[in-house]
């Protein structure tokens, strides 16, 4: 959500904020609209001053004897023309709001402005990708061999776009989760939450999945929408509350199911596990001061970092373009692991500083130690999405037999340091 007093002020730098997201202008249809609608309510304002005093004026001229009729004339004018002027009013206001909530996000200026992916900037890389001595499989293959992985038997009762993991396979996906929370709570100071994965409308809208990506969310019969991610309760927590600066920033971290539509990605990923409509994610939020939210993004990229570090994936951190940009970011970095099987980095984890965006919407604000109320600043990130780090798993640690070696740091969770085909 944008502030009006702002766009008021700096209509210029709002419309080149928009440029930057391949966004024509819309200060001047904004601030008409807001002209518009103040001055609606200062005439209703007028209008029930003038209904309040005439009232008096006729009940004086009633009791002297006085003739009211020009009075009751003006008074009966002010009863038509309040309900006509409420209902523009309203319809001005919720223009206003419709345009204002559809509206993305203005990146920060050290975002690379760009109309896609190909203007992000790498920042950084960890690992170097593993020379093998045979051809690497892919994952799909590798899982199917193993006989622990299953889209046919998922696509009878799902339809595609849906997996069983079963055995060894599903005791990975639920080691790297354990292995995830472990980390994110014992060291980088998170608290774990279990938050329901139904949402009404309302939360969604404080996030910014609403109005705009509507077709990517599964919706219930009776009006509930499925998570696309845990960030949506996560933050909708401090949804219409006031936080003490004492207690900020607030650190949350959640293991959950996640169900995306995937609308537009007909085509892409038809095969395996990298874009299917149901999958389990690690992620991250942070609640914190406007003056803590760069640090705090750093902080929760390092803590993503670390992950991918401790199970020993290559990987590159990119700073995302203005055109690849989620709608609600002002700034994002996105981690990208190494997949053998297609000779690429792909993205695994996406770390968004939504600065007060998404509070406005929430109306999620902070007290300062002068007692002054700022709107939150809001931060979300993978640490990390279970499943393509499960893929990553097994492209980077396969072996030449089929078999998986797991990485040192899950032989705790799985008790075994090796996953073998079923003979």
């Amino acid at each position: 959500m944008h502030d009006l007093k702002w766009i008021r002020e700096h209509s210029e730098a709002f419309d080149q904020g928009l440029a930057t997201r391949g966004i024509d202008p819309l200060s001047q249809r904004i601030l008409a609209l807001d002209e518009s609608h103040r001055a609606a309510v200062s005439e209703m304002q007028d209008l029930q001053t003038q209904r309040n005093s005439l009232a008096k004026d006729i009940g004086t001229a009633k009791a002297s004897g006085q003739d009211a009729t020009a009075l009751l004339e003006k008074s009966n004018f002010i009863k038509v023309r309040l309900p006509e002027l409420e209902h523009h009013e309203k319809a001005l206001k919720d223009e206003l709001h419709g345009l204002l909530m559809s509206i993305p996000s203005i990146p920060y200026h050290e975002v690379p402005v760009g109309a896609d992916e190909t203007f992000n900037q790498e920042i950084r890389r960890f690992g170097t990708p593993r020379t093998f001595d045979f051809t690497p499989l892919p994952h799909y293959e590798l899982g199917e061999a193993l006989g622990e992985m299953d889209f046919e038997r998922a696509a009878k009762m799902s339809g595609s776009r849906f997996v069983i993991l079963r055995n060894q396979l599903a005791k990975l996906e639920r080691a790297l989760a354990n292995f995830m929370l472990d980390v994110h709570t014992t060291e980088f100071g998170y608290q774990e939450i279990s938050p329901p994965t139904l949402v009404r409308s309302n939360a969604l809208y404080g996030t910014g999945q609403l109005p705009k990506f509507e077709d990517d969310q599964f919706k219930t019969t009776s009006g509930y929408y499925l998570i696309a991610t845990s960030e949506i309760p996560l933050t909708n927590m401090m949804m219409d509350e006031i936080i003490p600066t004492d207690q900020l920033p607030l650190r949350f971290t959640a293991h959950t199911p996640c169900y995306r539509q995937e609308a537009g990605s007909a085509g892409r990923d038809t095969r395996g596990m990298i874009r299917v409509h149901q999958f389990s994610k690690v992620e991250l939020v942070s609640i914190t001061t406007s003056d803590q939210s760069s640090h705090e993004h750093e902080r929760m990229v390092s803590c993503a970092e670390t992950i991918l570090q401790r199970l020993e994936l290559p990987y590159r951190t990119m700073l995302l373009s203005t055109g690849d940009m989620g709608f609600s970011a002002k700034k994002t970095y996105d981690l990208e692991v190494w997949l053998p099987s297609q000779d690429a980095y792909r993205e695994i984890s996406s770390c968004s500083n939504c600065a007060d965006f998404q509070a406005r919407r929430m109306n999620a604000r902070y007290r300062d130690d002068t007692g002054h109320l700022h709107f939150a600043h809001t931060l979300n990130g993978s640490g990390l999405a279970v499943g393509r780090t499960l893929v990553a798993v097994l492209e980077n640690y396969q072996q030449k037999d089929g078999s998986i070696m797991v990485p040192e740091v899950l032989r705790p969770f799985m008790n075994t340091d090796i996953i073998e085909p079923v003979r």
